[in-house]
């Protein structure tokens, strides 16, 4: 039978039982009928009330997401939020005032994953109007790299995101990054120093704070996004301004190389303000790599000249064996060892030994050193720790030179400045102890009180030598070389330094580094600034001596800083400030 008959068989069974049922009024056919239609329509709402709910998480587990990646930033795109609500991976920076001299920003880098990068060309074409000083060839060579990885730059701005975000570049993100932003720019570069791309501190200050465990601490993973206790350095920021204003000024007006300052407290050995130009901005270190990145003030050794002379009469009156009062005969050269050594200004005759040190006489000096002897003038300079390396916070710090023998003609002509050579710093510290009673301090670039100072201070003069030394100082400043140091009101006493410049290991007759070496106020010193001046073309009336220009620069200085110091000025009955005499 076929299937169609087999299906007419069927229908026609059904309506005889169904035509049979109706004759007979039968009941049961018709319950058991409805019942069935009532269990289907139970069933179809039961299933579209369970579509219904399926649908209805679907969506609901959807729009869950939504809202949390609206609430949530994800890693591949971050936009720079408020400043307030940003964490530092470094702690501040902030002067002795609580001035912010650096500090974390939160900024964006852009990468590629090139296994999503659809178009490697088109997407070096669209970089390009953005980031016009892309390297293409590299950017192409990272863009098809096998890797699932790749920096395209570092540290965009807010404006760079924005442009790059709407090209709408597949397979590139943004990972958000710490930044080290250095509000003053160059005015404390040497102090500070600065921090590499991966926000890691290698010079200055930053790098002492890495050395401190914070590097460590970043190696293994252990820093977290929490805020860090600021550092607060000893410099005061508004001190520190002015004194690089007129290193870099001064540079400029007498045509010189380099030049440098530094103001020291003589009473805790706190740096206030230290300066070497050229500098750079630590914001763009690279720009100063060539000349800026040197710190002459504690990382350049030099030949000091006359200012040593300071520490060879210091020397000589502290044996014992030289008095204030005595007198050396200056009318005829030195000659040792086929040098012969004469006076820059000679007097020609017999000097005191304030004369000596007022006209800078070379021969008194070496006559004055003489006296004392080879083996006690280096055990003096050693004791004043100018030939050893200086211990302070900052890690660009210099080893001074000198002779590996010291014979009679080395120690004549240290005796005024040349043949040693030390860093301007090593020397405004030494100077420190000439002028404070007597106590050598180490040179700090953190807060550090008087009392913290005498705990590690080691009495390296007597009392007497430091009276004396003061006394002479000011000699100097009134009537001397470093006349054009002095201010009114202020009683500065000095030192001037010239000496002939060592140019491929030979003196030069027409380049001097001069320096100038001063405490005020004089009769009670609170503060020592020294100056150096490299290869100066020029100074004050034409002349290129230190008198003429490494002089003014502390007179500048002392000026324009002595009441922030807190220096009060001195005035006479008619208003006119005064100046000290002895």
């Amino acid at each position: 039978m076929s299937f169609l008959s087999r299906i007419m068989v069927i229908k026609s069974k059904a309506h005889f039982n169904a035509g049979g049922d109706n004759r007979a009024g039968s009941a049961p056919g018709r319950s058991t009928f409805e019942g069935t239609r009532k269990r289907s329509g139970t069933q179809a709402r039961n299933r579209v009330a369970i579509v219904i709910c399926c649908f209805g998480l679907v969506y609901a587990v959807i729009g869950g997401r939504l809202v949390q990646y609206g609430m949530a930033s994800p890693e591949s795109v971050s936009s720079i939020g408020p400043a307030d609500h940003l964490m530092a991976s470094r702690p501040d920076i902030i002067d002795r005032n609580g001035e912010l001299l650096a500090t974390d920003i939160r900024t964006v880098s852009l990468y590629a994953e090139p296994h999503k990068i659809v178009d490697p060309d088109e997407a070096v074409e669209l970089l390009a109007t953005v980031l016009p000083d892309l390297s293409r060839r590299e950017i192409y060579r990272k863009l098809v790299a096998k890797s699932r990885f790749q920096w395209l730059r570092r540290q965009l701005t807010p404006k760079q995101q924005s442009r790059i975000l709407a090209l709408g570049i597949p397979g590139v993100g943004f990972r958000p990054e710490k930044r080290r932003f250095y509000p003053g720019g160059p005015v404390a570069s040497h102090i500070l120093g600065h921090v590499n791309i991966d926000n890691r501190g290698i010079a200055g200050m930053e790098r002492f704070i890495d050395n401190q465990g914070l590097a460590d601490l970043a190696a293994i993973g252990m820093t977290s996004d929490a805020k860090l206790e600021p550092v607060r350095l000893s410099i005061d920021l508004r001190v520190q301004s002015i004194v690089r204003d007129v290193v870099k000024t001064s540079t400029e007006k007498y045509e010189a190389l380099a030049a440098g300052a530094v103001v020291l407290d003589v009473h805790s050995g706190e740096v206030l303000a230290m300066a070497s130009y050229p500098d750079y901005d630590p914001n763009n270190p690279a720009e100063g790599a060539k000349e800026g990145w040197m710190n002459r003030m504690s990382n350049g050794t030099f030949e000091m000249g006359s200012t040593f002379k300071s520490f060879t009469t210091a020397m000589a009156l502290d044996s014992g064996k030289v008095k204030l009062t005595d007198s050396f005969d200056a009318r005829a050269p030195i000659r040792i060892g086929g040098f012969t050594i004469k006076d820059f200004h000679g007097k020609h005759r017999v000097l005191t030994v304030p004369e000596i040190f007022q006209y800078s006489s070379n021969i008194g000096t070496a006559k004055m050193a003489d006296v004392v002897g080879i083996p006690a003038h280096k055990e003096f300079l050693t004791r004043m720790g100018l030939l050893t390396r200086m211990e302070t916070e900052l890690p660009e710090v210099k080893t001074p030179s000198q002779p590996r023998e010291w014979k009679k003609i080395n120690s004549i002509t240290i005796s005024f400045g040349h043949g040693v050579s030390t860093t301007p710093l090593q020397t405004a510290v030494a100077a420190m102890a000439l002028m404070n009673g007597g106590k050598l301090i180490n040179p700090t670039f953190l807060p550090r009180t008087e009392e913290e100072a005498n705990d590690i201070a080691r009495v390296v003069v007597k009392p007497s030598t430091v009276d004396a030394m003061r006394y002479l100082f000011q000699l100097n400043a009134n009537d001397g070389s470093g006349r054009r140091a002095q201010v009114a009101g202020f009683d500065v006493g000095g030192k001037t330094g010239t000496a002939n410049k060592v140019v491929n290991g030979r003196y030069s007759n027409n380049q001097n580094f001069n320096s100038f070496l001063s405490a005020f106020p004089i009769n009670d010193p609170k503060y020592v600034v020294l100056t150096f001046i490299d290869a100066p073309q020029t100074g004050e009336n034409g002349g290129r001596t230190a008198g003429l220009n490494a002089a003014p620069m502390v007179g500048e200085i002392i000026r324009r800083t002595g009441a922030l110091l807190g220096v009060k000025p001195k005035f006479g009955e008619d208003g006119s400030a005064l100046l000290v005499s002895y």
